[in-house]
């Protein structure tokens, strides 16, 4: 029993370890930079990590990365810090959260729609009270922002990073289970046994494409930002 338990721990850990190494990773690639706003497409991972491991390890895949980017490669730092570990473990526990309750597919579309709207409003209220003292500008400089700038951006990096949870989520956690190392975490619902080439999931991955196409454009042609394959 107690071997059993350690086991559990072990492949928890490694699963953990794995998504927060493959969120950092994505800090270096896909990355678009918006005037003094970057994205990319580590909290997509971090939450399909979440959404395998429940809300705890993506809390803790939020720190670590977010502890990580401040360490290595970032130039805002506290700043930074704070604001990657907000938007990133809002999106990921907010997700994580309410498909733990509703563990199917229709639960996960719902769990990633609620996670960017959470995101998007948290972010607002986070860059009114952190961004003025971070660029020396007023509270009213910010709040002219928010419309041209920081509303549009937040809302089209949280849509981006959802569609991309909905590409990377069975294919990523099937792996793992294959590998062995999802095995005794909680169990497997009836959601997730589905089968991955599916009629709902191939239409979902194409809305998602789409999805994604949508918050590219927004972000080149609107928004105006600059796409890096490799930071």
């Amino acid at each position: 029993m107690y071997e059993s338990k350690l086991r559990r721990h072990l492949r928890y850990s490694v699963s953990l370890s794995m998504f927060a190494a493959l969120a950092y990773v994505c800090v270096f690639v896909l990355r678009f930079k918006v005037s003094f706003l970057t994205l990319d497409v580590k909290d997509a991972v971090m939450a399909t990590g979440a959404l395998a491991l429940g809300p705890l390890a993506g809390v803790l895949i939020s720190l670590v990365v977010a502890l990580l980017e401040f360490i290595t490669v970032s130039d805002t730092g506290v700043y930074g810090l704070i604001m990657n570990f907000l938007s990133s473990m809002t999106f990921t526990l907010t997700a994580s959260l309410i498909y733990r309750f509703r563990r199917s597919l229709s639960g996960a579309v719902l769990a990633l729609v609620s996670a960017a709207l959470a995101t998007t409003s948290v972010m607002m209220l986070a860059n009114l009270l952190i961004t003025p003292f971070y660029m020396g500008v007023t509270r009213g400089a910010v709040i002219d922002l928010i419309p041209r700038l920081l509303f549009p951006f937040n809302l089209t990096k949280s849509t981006l990073n959802a569609a991309v949870v909905l590409l990377l989520y069975k294919p990523l956690t099937g792996a793992l289970v294959r590998a062995g190392l999802m095995r005794g975490l909680g169990g497997r619902q009836k959601g997730d046994r589905a089968r991955l080439l599916t009629p709902k999931t191939l239409l979902l991955w194409g809305i998602s494409i789409l999805v994604i196409a949508a918050c590219v454009t927004e972000l080149i042609l609107v928004l105006g930002g600059n796409f890096s394959l490799f930071a």
